[in-house]
């Protein structure tokens, strides 16, 4: 009777054993095919003591199955997952200037603006009084030679010297327009004068003598020089027109001045 009872307890240890072989088959099979890293074996576990049934009181227990062996290693499973986006970094430092390009061509011409506003009043410009030439000088001498300028040296102004008394010419020194005029006592001879520039006669004044009585003669004129030009009086012909005449209590006089200069 005892060795039948221990038949049949070994009979159950291992349909118990058989149980849990299959148990841990169907849960290795159940395991989803996901991807994952080979995982490292675990550590085999204490196996729990079969449970032991119990008979009648003089029954003995059998005897601890074997602990079975480490199952397979399951599938690798699949890749997780993107993770949520992390925060902006700090901004990095600037990066060298780069090369400067090549110019791009000319743009269409835009359309004409509006007239701008009046500008500022400029700066005063120089005086007037800058600009000065006057000479008056008269005769000392009688009857002058013809045919070459009359040397007034009698000076009754002449302060800025554009009168030359050794030569008996006015030199221009500022482009514009001068006034000239001429007043001539007339005595002994007819006189016959002219008003020069550069060479080239302006105006003729032709007086006649009148015998034992002094006469009068003169001109004037406005013209413009530049500068540089050379203006003066000549007795115009012989000795037969050089009657131009001074002395103590008569005057031939020559003058000359600038009205305006040329400003540019």
């Amino acid at each position: 009777m005892i060795f039948k009872q221990l038949i049949w307890l070994v009979v159950l240890v291992g349909l118990s054993y058989s149980d849990e072989s299959t148990d841990e088959t169907d849960i290795t099979e159940a395991e989803p095919t996901e991807e994952v890293s080979p995982p490292e074996a675990p550590e085999t576990l204490p196996q729990e003591s079969p449970n032991v049934i119990v008979g009648c009181q003089n029954w003995m227990a059998g005897i601890p199955g074997s602990p079975g062996h480490n199952g397979i290693p399951g599938q690798t499973g699949r890749d997780g997952r993107d993770g949520a986006k992390g925060e902006n970094g700090e901004a990095g430092i600037p990066g060298p200037k780069g090369d400067e390009g090549e110019p791009g061509n000319p743009g269409v011409d835009g359309n004409e603006g509006l007239a701008g506003l009046p500008g500022n009043k400029g700066e005063k410009g120089d005086s007037g009084y800058y600009y000065r030439s006057v000479f008056s000088v008269g005769l000392t001498t009688r009857n002058p030679v013809p045919n070459i300028p009359i040397k007034f040296s009698k000076i009754f102004y002449n302060d800025q010297k554009h009168y030359n008394e050794e030569t008996g010419k006015f030199s221009c020194p500022y482009a514009g327009v001068y006034f000239f005029s001429y007043h001539i006592t007339v005595y002994t001879k007819d006189v016959k004068v002219g008003l020069y520039k550069n060479n080239k006669v302006i105006i003729f004044t032709y007086d006649q003598f009148q015998n034992n009585d002094v006469d009068q003669a003169g001109g004037s004129v406005a013209i413009h020089l530049d500068e540089g030009d050379e203006v003066w009086l000549q007795v115009y012909g012989d000795n037969t027109f050089n009657g131009i005449y001074a002395d103590n209590n008569n005057d031939s006089m020559f003058t000359g001045f600038l009205l305006y200069p040329d400003l540019h």
